[in-house]
């Protein structure tokens, strides 16, 4: 089967969420990915549970579909093996604070000196420039710096962490963005480049309509819980038996929630009259909408929602998106058979093509899995060559 981006092959020298699953979106893509590994210990998330048969299912959600071989970039001949697979791949991968691969002589200046036509993507917290540059990241910490944090959560009450590690992911989206167009550009020019992501710079990206806010109004934004700053209502509401989101986004769709609740003088009036207006009111609007609410099931309510064309849904947990019919409709819930863990359960690629679809290439790898195949296969090193390199610890 032809796949997007058969002919690529990556070096991924990335560890935990961020790299690792910009690699994987390239992988799932078609890539070659060769994940390089510390000997012995591996990538740091393989020591992250929970557990299944000793693998680490967390490992296992970035790294599908790549291959692992474990080089010590600390000594000489490691660094020595890692630029010469460089030279054999289109695209490097890296999220090592800055400054750390010009220690292993496998810097950008020196790469691209080697190999013009390479992209070589960095992602770290704070990017190669910038007087925090030097200071290391985690999601949490961008969430916070980035002023997601302070936007999240229930008025008045403490900050609270988004639930997904959105800054790493975002960063991992742009960083295969990124990648991709300066691909594009290396087979038009054969120039690479360097592609230098920041997780700081993806989550203000993401914060679209709160900077816009600001910088017209000069009111810093605060945490609202579910209600959002500019539409109403566009929030959770307690049903009998559970939470149910409504997302009415125009004058039409609010006139056809008060239809649908039974409230339909509510839509006349003035108080509600306009988006600004129940925006500005939600205070006195939220009440009347929340004592008809709670007389019915979500079920219920979904139903004659839906009928009615208005925006609406369950609060689902995660087990319940597991057992979703629309969810399975798609396919996105598959399962890898690993050659330890055994079955695996993985969130298949959203990405949907009517002429090239996305097929996992397999689970994740066992720590050095393909370190003879990647050093004999490509780099062409013979069978001793490659037991002597494991007899002095560089694989």
């Amino acid at each position: 089967m032809e796949h997007l981006l058969d002919g690529v092959r990556v070096l991924d020298l990335t560890r935990v969420l961020a790299g690792p699953y910009a690699s994987m979106v390239l992988a799932d893509l078609g890539a070659e990915v060769i994940k390089i590994e510390l000997p012995g210990t591996g990538d740091e998330a393989r020591g992250f549970g929970p557990f299944q048969n000793g693998e680490s299912a967390y490992f296992a959600s970035v790294n599908r579909g790549k291959k692992s071989a474990t080089i010590d970039l600390r000594q000489p001949q490691g660094q020595d093996l890692a630029r010469r697979l460089v030279g054999e791949c289109d695209v490097l991968i890296e999220n090592f604070r800055p400054g750390s691969m010009d220690r292993f002589g496998l810097g950008y200046a020196d790469l691209h000196a080697l190999y013009p036509r390479l992209v070589y993507a960095s992602i770290s917290g704070f990017g190669q420039t910038g007087p925090y540059s030097q200071r290391p990241a985690y999601d949490v910490l961008i969430q916070a710096m980035g002023g997601l944090a302070s936007i999240t959560g229930q008025p008045d009450g403490p900050p609270v962490r988004v639930g997904s590690s959105i800054a790493d992911l975002s960063a991992a989206l742009f960083g295969a963005i990124g990648i991709l167009a300066a691909l594009e550009r290396a087979r038009r020019t054969g120039e690479g480049q360097q592609v230098d992501i920041s997780m700081l710079d993806c989550q203000v990206a993401l914060l679209e309509n709160a900077l816009a806010r600001y910088a017209v109004s000069g009111e810093v934004p605060k945490p609202l819980g579910s209600r959002h700053p500019a539409i109403t209502p566009f929030q959770f509401f307690a049903a009998r038996d559970g939470y149910i989101v409504i997302a009415a986004g125009n004058d039409r769709l609010w006139r056809q929630l008060c239809d649908s609740l039974g409230l339909g003088a509510l839509a006349d009036d003035p108080r509600f009259a306009s988006n600004a207006l129940r925006t500005g009111n939600h205070a006195a609007l939220e009440p009347i909408l929340e004592r008809v609410l709670a007389e019915k099931t979500v079920d219920e309510w979904c139903s004659i929602l839906a009928e009615a064309g208005v925006p609406s849904g369950p609060l689902c947990d995660v087990g319940q998106v597991f057992g979703d019919e629309q969810v399975a409709a798609r396919n996105m819930i598959v399962e890898l058979e690993h050659p330890v863990a055994g079955r695996q359960t993985v969130a298949n690629s959203p990405l949907r093509f009517s002429a090239t679809p996305v097929e996992l290439r397999g689970p994740a790898p066992l720590l050095g899995q393909h370190t003879e195949e990647v050093l004999s296969g490509v780099l062409r090193l013979t069978e001793g060559e490659v037991e002597a390199l494991r007899a002095e610890g560089v694989i």
